[in-house]
């Protein structure tokens, strides 16, 4: 371990620090072994420290990164930090987004067209090629009489010919006649607003619309990915710069998306109501201190024994620490009025006829809705369906994982099993298999909503959400090495 690490307990603070210190691959590997002694652990200290070990990696001095080669060295080191761990999700999330950042800055500089290149009156482009202004007259044709507009004069000719249409009130309108092979596509205009209505329209070609083979647009000129405005070559993205500013985002998202849930506590908490709540959350714990300001309720919390209820009692009494190891602290709930009964986590399902909302917090999301949370979520679950009880799910979007839970058995971590039964107690120990699980994989059909940064979702939604924020080409990161592998 490197001697910046010596003389201190490891954690994530210690871990940070030692950032600024130790070179790139040694805080790689310090990273790797803080992770397999499991002495940081949890979803959001591993996303921290995975965003900013990748930040590091990113701007590694005198390394001029092409997109390629930056896509290969974070694969390169996600990979390693998923085979160090593969149950803590989190670090693997953030491994995709940083990589999806990388894509999406590499497809910026390869199409530097913007909106803001089509913007200005001293653009040529914008005055050469304007949209026909709308017309003041209804369709004759429609049976709405105005369900689109049409203009005044219509011909699908040349002006002057027979093919020309009077719009006249006391005319025929007629089907106007076939675009010559001439004629440009572009000619017909954007199509009419009303399945009711045959529009035609002026002349003049669309600066939108697609050009003929074989024809130059007259927009994008010869090169459609790179083309000079005003006579200038666009400069190229520096890639390096635009990714850091990236994954700057993704931190500030981390440090903000408890509060973001927590300002929708007031419209799912309501006065009087009695909320049943599972292990010492800090994201629960906000929400929950959001509400009890202004709405007065009471609160069962079930202890999690044997993995997490001595920081359950602490929290229900003197409040908490941060997860992150930062010097935020938060009150108890007691302080603010709230009624708080502590149960065991055989005893919930007695109280839970009374209980209006279930409030739980995952280590995971799955891609199908389903979860991971502390031992004892998925009791406290079954209990709530029984009682038709809705369950409500407080999760950050890095939790959301686009994996799916194929074989659960390999989700669920376990601990140490002499929590359960201390060694020196038990004669029979010798004579039976002691286990002890530090996960519950939670069914997408006991859940009925899942409230996150974005706001409040289905768990049928969730897939979007994935689809929103990962790459397909990222979900498997070993995937390029099984396909070399079978080749070989």
């Amino acid at each position: 371990m490197p001697s910046s690490m010596v003389g201190q307990t490891p954690s994530l603070t210690g871990f940070l620090k030692s950032l600024k210190q130790n070179d790139i691959e040694n805080s790689i590997e310090l990273f790797i072994s803080l992770l397999k002694r499991r002495q940081i652990k949890n979803s959001r200290p591993c996303a921290i420290a995975t965003t900013h070990l990748l930040l590091r990696v990113v701007a590694e001095p005198k390394r001029k990164w092409d997109a390629q080669k930056l896509i290969a060295r974070v694969r390169n080191v996600g990979r390693r930090l998923i085979a160090a761990q593969p149950r803590e999700m989190a670090v693997g999330n953030i491994v995709r987004r940083v990589l999806g950042v990388i894509r999406e800055v590499a497809e910026r500089d390869e199409d530097p067209l913007t909106d803001s290149e089509f913007s200005g009156s001293a653009s040529p482009i914008t005055e050469e090629f304007q949209r026909p202004a709308l017309p003041t007259r209804f369709s004759e044709f429609s049976p709405l009489h105005g369900a689109a507009a049409m203009p005044h004069n219509m011909h699908s000719g040349r002006p002057g010919t027979a093919d020309s249409v009077s719009m006249d009130l006391g005319g025929t309108p007629q089907r106007p006649a076939l675009l010559s092979t001439n004629a440009s596509y572009a000619g017909q205009g954007p199509p009419g607003t009303s399945l009711f209505s045959i529009l035609q329209h002026p002349q003049g070609r669309s600066p939108v619309a697609t050009p003929p083979p074989g024809t130059q647009s007259p927009v994008t000129g010869p090169s459609p990915s790179r083309r000079a405005i005003g006579g200038e070559i666009p400069e190229k993205l520096d890639i390096k710069a635009e990714v850091i500013d990236g994954i700057k985002e993704l931190q500030d998202e981390l440090d903000v998306v408890d509060n973001q849930i927590a300002e929708s506590a007031l419209d799912h908490i309501h006065s009087n109501e009695i909320i049943l709540t599972h292990t010492s959350s800090q994201t629960v714990q906000k929400f929950l201190l959001t509400a009890a300001r202004k709405r007065k309720f009471t609160l069962f919390h079930a202890e999690a024994y044997p993995n997490n209820h001595e920081a359950t009692h602490v929290t229900i009494l003197n409040g908490a620490q941060g997860e992150d190891d930062s010097d935020e602290r938060w009150k108890p709930l007691t302080s603010l009025g709230i009624t708080v009964i502590l149960i065991p986590d055989s005893a919930v399902f007695a109280p839970m006829s009374r209980i209006n909302k279930v409030i739980l917090a995952p280590h995971a999301v799955l891609a199908n809705g389903s979860l991971l949370a502390a031992a004892g979520a998925s009791t406290i679950a079954l209990a709530a369906k029984t009682h038709h009880v809705p369950v409500v799910v407080l999760s950050g979007v890095y939790k959301l994982s686009p994996v799916y839970p194929f074989d659960t058995d390999e989700l669920i971590e376990y601990g140490d099993p002499s929590k359960v039964v201390p060694f020196e107690e038990a004669e029979f120990t010798d004579k039976v298999d002691i286990v002890n699980p530090l996960y519950d994989w939670v069914d997408c059909d006991l859940v009925d909503l899942y409230i996150t940064n974005l706001g409040g979702h289905a768990p049928s939604y969730l897939y979007r959400i994935v689809a929103d924020h990962y790459r397909v080409e990222d979900i498997d990161l070993n995937a390029k090495l099984d396909a070399v592998a079978k080749k070989g």
